[in-house]
């Protein structure tokens, strides 16, 4: 098949949705299909790249340290009229989702829609939590997405608890769950000597035989990583030989940085800045434990990485957690501040390694080969339905671009 991906965020951006989009691309040309993805300008990609195609872009007001690109491209649409595409898959709903659904409708071929974002939950970056104006953005986000939605041939959703909430939105579009992979190899911890993770933890002033509980991704409020930080006095009060290790940045970073200054944290909650997506995988290596409180994720692929990279997970509880954190084998989820004060314990101070090795075995079906099939088969059903989309793109940006 000729397939095209149209994304906001790609390679080498760090966040889920960008790791998803490579992975997808990298395994269907594994499996023999010529892939191109359309994606933004972005600093640090590569020179050359082979099929990926940039656009000049802005930065995004819900996440402002993302970018969408410019709306219509011609010379781009000349390009990919020539490339005899059997389907396009969207990865966005802004303006490089509905470059690919004008394009969809003008080659009279399906399209298909992965949701990736809840972002009603983002709302406030430009509302600036106003509860009046927030209620009504948010409200202004779920019809937009339901328009969205209900315009394309599939919607691809990577859990059942984003496809409730899709159903709950009024998306009547055929649902396919299917769980974004992984590539289980890069984070498997025998790619790295003792020596390595050594030398890592002492760059950051983490001694061999402390404890880690360990935060990566995006540092920003609705990661809610505020709730660890506050539980972090009493429970680091009487534990000497633990830190808390928080890798990643984000608009919330500034203001943690200050509250655990103010809290007198210093040497016990250090923050290592922003890591190369490339030896990100070394970085699981630094902690004991994974632990999250956020409730804003559609699947958690970084709950996944942890997982496999051999860390027990300590998390707020979460639908989309439901298939991969089992309380007692690989870690534990929690309410309540004393729930995960309760959690870590458990783990920093029972049998760790066979949570890990719980770890380990409950993801080993997230890899990215069977993401890729289960993709492919998608694919596979909506050509063979020989639908088109009948997506009306006048409605544009014009009526969401004050959300």
């Amino acid at each position: 098949m000729n397939i095209a991906l149209f994304t906001e965020t790609y390679y080498p951006e760090i966040n889920g949705v960008a790791t998803s989009v490579l992975m997808l691309k990298t395994e269907l040309e594994q499996r023999g299909h010529n892939v191109y993805v359309f994606t933004t300008k972005t600093p640090g990609a590569p020179e050359r790249e082979f099929n990926v195609f940039r656009v000049p872009s802005l930065p995004f007001a819900l996440l402002t340290e993302r970018r969408v690109g410019l709306f219509y491209q011609p010379r781009l649409a000349g390009i990919i009229k020539r490339l005899n595409l059997d389907v396009i898959h969207t990865h966005t709903e802004f303006s490089l989702g509905i470059f690919g659904r004008i394009m969809a409708k003008e080659l009279r071929i399906p399209i298909i829609h992965t949701y990736h974002t809840i972002y009603e939950d983002y709302t406030h970056y430009v509302t600036h939590s106003a509860k009046i104006i927030d209620d009504k953005a948010k409200a202004a986000v779920r019809t937009f997405t339901k328009v969205c939605c209900n315009h394309v041939e599939q919607v691809v959703v990577p859990t059942e608890k984003v496809k409730e909430l899709l159903t709950d939105y009024d998306v009547v579009k055929d649902i396919a769950v299917v769980p974004t992979g992984i590539d289980l190899r890069k984070f498997d911890r025998s790619n790295f000597t003792k020596e390595e993770i050594i030398s890592l933890r002492e760059q950051f002033g983490v001694k061999a035989s402390d404890k880690v509980i360990l935060y990566l991704g995006r540092i920003s409020k609705e990661k809610n990583l505020q709730e660890v930080i506050d539980a972090m006095p009493e429970y680091l009060a009487d534990k000497e030989n633990v830190k808390f290790v928080i890798v990643g940045n984000g608009p919330d970073k500034e203001r943690l940085s200050e509250l655990v200054n103010e809290l007198e944290l210093n040497n016990k909650i250090i923050f290592t800045g922003e890591q190369p997506w490339d030896i990100i995988a070394k970085f699981y290596q630094l902690g004991d434990v994974f632990v999250s409180a956020s409730n804003s994720e559609t699947q958690g692929l970084t709950y996944i990485e942890a997982m496999a990279s051999g860390l027990p997970v300590v998390a707020r509880e979460d639908r989309c957690l439901d298939d991969i954190l089992i309380d007692g084998e690989n870690g534990y989820s929690f309410t309540t501040k004393e729930g995960l004060m309760e959690g870590l314990d458990k783990v920093l101070f029972g049998n760790i390694e066979k949570f890990s090795e719980n770890s380990i075995r409950i993801v080993s079906r997230y890899s990215t080969e069977e993401f890729a099939k289960n993709i492919e088969l998608v694919y596979q059903k909506v050509i063979s339905q020989e639908k088109i989309s009948d997506f009306k793109y006048e409605y544009s940006i014009k009526k969401y671009s004050k959300i």
